[in-house]
């Protein structure tokens, strides 16, 4: 495939803008056959076509509606661009790009994301849900502007990124109002033969909780295991089952769903991280996040001392 040409592409988003061949070209005041020769010479360098005809009317085909929306952002950008170097106000809210490990359940997402979403200072943020190793791929390609996990990136990535404390919780254990007043009596012993939800073997909590129930003789009967941490909940509040969350939003999960509290540990610590390129956190939103998951999500159960950590190439 052949370098874009720019000029060839404002041509086509300007006929799409325009919605004709003849109306562009008194816009851009070029010859209609100079339009209708760039537009054929874009589409021979992409190798597709971009418009099929109705009539007189151009229609985009659906490779024209990928590249229109894709011209749309690079000549809007260009145009804020302009205006920025003007000292003008581009209009548009600041970006925060945010990756989030699908073990990590949504409503501490909810409350991590909360200030930025709340500040006085408007941000627009960009959320993408994903593996872990994909997510700090896209870091390192500074698509992402923060990772959220519940593990800290290991030393072996090949790129160069700093773990940065949020916090840490313990766990409750939640089940309807039923189970949850006959199980509650003998905590945690009464974990034993009780049928239970839990996280899939890959994810940080179902691998401290194990540990957890080895030490202390516990052998729930495992009636699911969920990789989202979401459909976990929603399926635990309907099952008669037992199911475990962060104490950090324990509150958040009374509300929403028709469940009680049997019991909680803080054994089990599910522990937080924002992943970035930056040692410092430079982002306003970013530290919006961080400070307030430190001061208020956290803020109990965040023990001192802890600091960014650095992992080599």
């Amino acid at each position: 495939m052949n370098p874009l040409n720019y000029h060839h592409l404002l041509y086509f988003w300007t006929v799409v803008r325009e919605g004709r061949i003849a109306r562009a070209a008194e816009k851009l005041r070029v010859s209609q056959p100079t339009i209708s020769a760039q537009l054929k010479l874009l589409e021979e360098s992409l190798g597709e076509r971009l418009f099929q005809r109705q009539g007189r009317t151009l229609v985009l085909t659906d490779v024209g509606r990928v590249v229109d929306r894709y011209a749309s952002e690079i000549f809007t950008a260009g145009t804020e661009l302009l205006e920025a170097l003007k000292g003008r106000p581009s209009g548009r809210a600041p970006r925060l790009a945010v990756g989030v490990a699908n073990a990590v359940p949504k409503l501490v997402v909810y409350r991590l994301l909360s200030p930025a979403l709340n500040s006085s200072d408007p941000v627009q943020i960009s959320c993408h849900e994903d593996d872990p190793d994909q997510l700090l791929a896209r870091l390192a390609t500074h698509t992402l502007d923060v990772v959220i996990s519940d593990t800290p990136a290991a030393p072996h990535v090949r790129v160069k990124v700093f773990n940065h404390l949020l916090g840490e919780s313990g766990i409750s254990f939640f089940a309807g109002r039923q189970l949850a007043q006959r199980l509650r009596r003998r905590f945690p012993g009464s974990l034993t033969g009780a049928r239970m939800l839990l996280p899939t073997i890959n994810t940080s909590l179902r691998r401290a909780l194990d540990e957890w129930f080895e030490a202390e003789g516990l052998r729930p009967m495992i009636a699911g295991e969920f990789e989202d941490p979401a459909l976990l909940t929603t399926v635990g509040e309907r099952v008669r089952v037992v199911f475990p969350a962060p104490t950090a939003i324990e509150a958040e999960i009374l509300r929403s769903h028709r469940v009680v509290v049997v019991g909680r540990t803080s054994a089990v610590r599910e522990r937080y991280y924002a992943i970035s390129v930056e040692r410092r956190l430079k982002h306003a939103a970013v530290a919006a996040i961080t400070s307030a998951a430190r001061t208020e999500v956290f803020a109990e159960r965040r023990k001192p001392g802890r600091r960014s950590s650095p992992t080599s190439e």
